[in-house]
């Protein structure tokens, strides 16, 4: 099995600066992408960035020049850095990654548990 865990996520000024983390255990062997979602309330989750595994890497428009997501694929880990944050940032961020298991011929989709950021203003 595959778990990812999260951390990184809590409260701050608007204006301010947070890094979320999420780090993959378990059977794998590669993962092809790597990402970032937010669900708001009463909003549907939605992409926030994803880095594939040669290293290209997708923004949503609203978080383009204020995000930054890279990876450590020697430790199985993605990393969000969150910068100029905004109260529309508010949400619960989703780690998700796509992992290719031994053995197995097609990618699985995981999920984080998910991390609160809250941006006052």
């Amino acid at each position: 099995q595959v778990q990812l865990v999260e951390s990184g996520g809590g409260l701050v000024q608007a204006g301010g600066s947070l890094r979320l983390s999420c780090a993959a255990s378990g059977s794998i062997s590669s993962i092809n992408v790597m990402g970032w979602y937010r669900q708001a309330p009463g909003k549907q989750r939605e992409l926030v960035a994803k880095i594939i595994s040669g290293g290209s890497t997708t923004y949503a428009d609203s978080v383009k020049g204020r995000f930054t997501i890279s990876s450590d694929n020697a430790k199985n880990t993605v990393y969000l850095q969150m910068n100029s944050l905004k109260p529309e940032d508010t949400a619960v961020y989703y780690c998700n990654m796509q992992v290719l298991r031994p053995a197995l011929a097609l990618s699985t989709n995981y999920w984080g548990q998910g991390t609160q950021v809250t941006v006052s203003s």
